[in-house]
């Protein structure tokens, strides 16, 4: 049935159909290995313009931002690997072995993809779920293009 206090949803002829739910515009984003939730800020009756067009970006982007985004997570992941080598540690699983930055890929999945301000800026975070850490989703984040961090703990949208 029709809410006449609900959004309708948009339609953007890159990003497809967005919905608005619990607050934010609820879409799905197809990068290199995955599609994903894409989630966006916004007013009740449409994302900001700003927010679609960082969006738009983030698939034509993301070629380079894996690079930044791999080197990130073999840094995570370099203490798990040295403490379940000096016994330290025991994991559920068994730790994959991961000896580059390049080798993190067969061990992640993309969870969500969210633009969103975050400190007064706008910010592109892109969720992992990663083999080594089976408790955490790790966030990539961006603003203007840039990486800004890994973040170790971030809850999806």
């Amino acid at each position: 049935m029709f809410d006449i206090f609900g959004s309708g949803p948009v339609l953007d002829p890159e990003l497809g159909e967005l919905r608005r739910a619990r607050g934010l515009w609820r879409g799905t984003l197809r990068l290199s290995e995955a599609t994903a939730p894409l989630v966006l800020s916004g007013s009740r009756s449409a994302p900001d313009p700003e927010t679609l067009a960082a969006a738009r970006a983030i698939a034509s982007s993301y070629p380079t931002w894996r690079l930044s985004i791999e080197r990130a997570m073999f840094e995570h992941y370099s203490p798990y690997a040295e403490a379940v080598a000096a016994g330290e540690d025991q994991p559920q699983d068994s730790l994959p072995v991961i000896e580059t930055p390049s080798d993190v890929w067969p061990h992640t999945n993309v969870e969500f993809i969210q633009v969103t301000p975050l400190d007064g800026k706008l910010t592109v975070e892109i969720g992992y779920r990663v083999a080594w850490d089976e408790e955490h989703t790790l966030g990539a984040r961006f603003c203007a293009g840039q990486f800004l961090e890994l973040c170790g703990s971030v809850l999806a949208p």
